[in-house]
């Protein structure tokens, strides 16, 4: 790729990374020397911004939400992140527990009791400390955490996802915009994108680390009174948690990130069943269905409620925060849950993205914010008010003074805020450092380090500029271009997915009945033989050898005669060997069969003993198009039978490039970091052993 630094140990970008370096420098640089003047100027942006570009925001996030739940009812809900044979490479509770953490852990302890109580105390509109504010209060924090910033985060983490594994795309926020540009996003264009990305990225991470270290030093100074809450004290816990993240992401995803979310969740989930069963269980249950229901029956009302008669800043220092937080921020969780994400559909994705962690918020303020409005309107803790609007860091542990074993709660609290932190930020190194190397996954540990003591460094800039009001200027503010880039992405991924349906359609196959129409006679002899009959490694060998290579050989020979070019590759190392038919200007058509090696199911040769039989496997002859593996296998077809295949599959091609143009009329070429023969042999599914276990992505680049 263009730009690409050559020295090894390094894969960075410079167009990429030079231009971010030097904004984030010139602005550590601009706060430290004059903090009084940054935060004054960071209060006058906040309100401007707020003022002028408030309705922006808010229709943007309407949107994102009305698109994906659109495409995943549609009936492109069905297509896989990744070829059609990818297996999910996580576990839903593992993927789930890295998603969550990585999304907004940090922000459901900071905000939990915090936002209900000051809501209840300063309704946006309505008498305060009433009935219905606390009913307004609730409503409002299940919109604020709901389906709509999960729309966020899920809308680029779709969009990268299928470009990326279904299409051979960097995995680069850049990729958004193939089908719009082509070629371009390898330009000053791609560039300026992934810089913004790099940017909201840090800016929101560097909220979030703010937030987290404020409560962690409410947190300490509740249990140890002469530590103190300052400023100083959150910057050396910044240095210290970031340290730990430090260690953890040189341990990488799996060793790191992935253990650290599965703590988080378990902590998580062991606080929140301790305060539900020690505090009001009943009415916790009834608030969270009463609340659910309102949700959702206003939901469309608040989605565009801006409040616009009554000129209030609340919605600037809410709703408009929280959402450009999250814009500002779905750089970083949606590139790392695409990267968690192959091999499941758009529809599986959708639901587990936006449904499972939505119902898990709306518990977590039932069970959290519900208990403490419970005690304020029915117990007289009325104290709590005042303490939360004094400090919102401190409301959870505020809360916790009521519960039994206060103490070890405040701890574990402490703790699970800590690992938070460091999950955050490891995940949002390794997303940064993807981003400012062009979409590589594999980088030098020396990067990772870098932009994790970067991301610690900005935080500690901000927060010595001005605390809460200079991150939520910095996060509302870069995410402005960053959701403009969205709503071009997903415009990009709705045309892609239209020129798929009709790719799709005209590959669409079914074996026997072509044969039969083509031969007029009964294939049910072959049929039962192939279901009952498992040929060894040699046998397969022979048969793709001798009869598939000669029926593409012959294919190859009439293709060159009617002026089209074509070759016939045979690759011995992963045991495939394939058709490439090339037409300029065109897509390039290809017929692969691979060897692949499934384990003996328990019903063949049942006379034998299973102790002997364990182990041993058999092979097919499968065939794979651009697309990924066709799910069928020709072992024992003659060359005809072959050839008829061949032939059946490259005419609904054709049909494809002939229908293609009219709904795609720009061009798209493969890019020289491309993929631009065919994709090595897949991961294979469960059950399978084979030696060839390499990626497999295809080419996107319909002409």
């Amino acid at each position: 790729m263009t730009g690409q630094v050559a020295k090894a140990g390094s894969t960075v970008l410079i167009p990429v990374f030079v231009p971010a370096v030097v904004v984030i420098v010139l602005l550590v640089i601009g706060t430290i020397s004059n903090p009084e003047l940054a935060g004054a100027f960071f209060q006058t942006t906040l309100a401007y911004i707020t003022n002028t570009f408030g309705w922006f925001y808010m229709l943007s996030v309407a949107f994102f939400l009305m698109f994906i739940v659109g495409v995943a009812l549609t009936r492109w809900g069905h297509i896989k992140l990744g070829p059609d044979h990818a297996d999910p490479q996580y576990s839903f509770p593992e993927w789930f527990a890295m998603l969550f953490s990585a999304g907004y852990g940090i922000a459901l302890l900071f905000f939990g009791v915090a936002e209900p109580v000051l809501h209840y105390a300063s309704p946006p509109e309505g008498a305060a400390e009433t009935v219905n504010s606390a009913k307004q209060a609730m409503q409002i924090a299940f919109f604020h955490w709901g389906f709509h910033i999960w729309a966020i985060y899920g809308l680029v983490g779709l969009v990268l996802a299928y470009f990326a594994f279904r299409h051979g795309l960097p995995l680069s926020i850049r990729s958004a915009l193939y089908p719009l540009i082509g070629e371009k996003i390898y330009g000053p264009i791609g560039h300026a994108v992934d810089v913004f990305a790099i940017l909201g990225t840090l800016f929101g991470i560097a909220t979030t680390l703010g937030l987290s270290v404020t409560q962690i030093n409410a947190g300490l100074h509740y249990l140890w009174p002469q530590i103190p809450v300052s400023t100083f004290v959150q910057v050396v816990t910044i240095v210290l948690i970031t340290g730990l993240a430090i260690f953890s992401v040189v341990a990488g995803m799996d060793k790191g990130v992935k253990r650290l979310s599965i703590v988080n969740m378990l902590l998580a989930i062991s606080l929140m069943l301790f305060v539900f069963i020690v505090g009001p269980t009943i009415h916790i249950l009834e608030a969270f269905l009463q609340n659910t229901g309102s949700y959702l029956s206003n939901v469309v009302e608040r989605t565009f409620n801006l409040q616009a008669y009554s000129h209030s800043d609340w919605i600037g220092n809410w709703t408009l925060f929280i959402f450009g937080w999250t814009i500002a921020w779905a750089p970083f969780v949606g590139l790392f849950i695409a990267k968690i994400s192959r091999g499941r559909t758009i529809r599986q994705f959708v639901i587990g993205v936006m449904l499972v962690p939505s119902l898990f918020t709306f518990l977590w303020f039932s069970i959290f914010g519900d208990t403490a409005l419970n005690e304020i309107m029915n117990e007289g803790y009325t104290v709590l008010i005042g303490e939360v609007q004094n400090n919102q860091a401190i409301a959870l542990f505020k809360l916790y003074e009521i519960l039994p074993m206060s103490s070890i709660l405040s701890f574990v609290t402490v703790l699970l805020i800590i690992t938070f932190f460091v999950t955050s930020s490891d995940s949002g190194s390794l997303v940064i450092d993807s981003l400012a190397s062009g979409g590589a996954l594999e980088t030098p540990i020396w990067q990772r380090v870098f932009w994790a003591s970067t991301e610690g460094i900005v935080a500690s800039a901000l927060l010595l500029a001005g605390g809460l009001s200079a991150l939520q200027t910095m996060t509302i503010v870069s995410a402005l271009p960053f959701c403009v880039i969205m709503i071009v992405a997903a415009v990009g991924m709705w045309r892609a997915l239209i020129i798929e349906g009709h790719h799709q359609q005209s590959l669409k196959t079914d074996l026997q009945q072509r044969s039969l129409a083509a031969n007029g006679r009964s294939l049910w002899r072959r049929r039962l033989h192939d279901l009952v009959t498992f040929p060894e490694r040699n046998e397969v060998k022979e048969f793709m050898n001798s009869t598939v290579c000669k029926a593409m050989h012959r294919v190859e020979r009439e293709l060159v005669k009617e002026g089209w070019q074509a070759e016939v590759h045979m690759d011995e190392d992963f045991n495939r060997l394939y058709l490439e038919v090339i037409k300029e200007e065109q897509v390039d058509f290809i017929y692969e069969i691979r060897m692949i090696e499934h384990l003996l199911p328990d019903y063949a040769y049942p006379q034998m003993p299973r102790d002997h039989d364990y182990g041993k496997h058999y092979y097919r002859a499968e065939v794979f198009l651009r697309r990924g593996g066709q799910c069928y296998d020709i072992f024992g077809l003659d060359q005809q039978d072959i050839i008829t295949d061949i032939l059946d599959q490259f005419e609904k091609h054709l049909h494809f490039l002939h229908i293609s143009p009219a709904i795609l009329p720009w061009k798209m070429e493969a890019h020289d970091d491309m993929l631009v023969t065919p994709p090595e042999p897949p991961e294979v599914a469960p059950g399978v052993a084979s030696s060839a276990r390499k990626s497999e992505t295809g080419v996107f680049d319909p002409k």
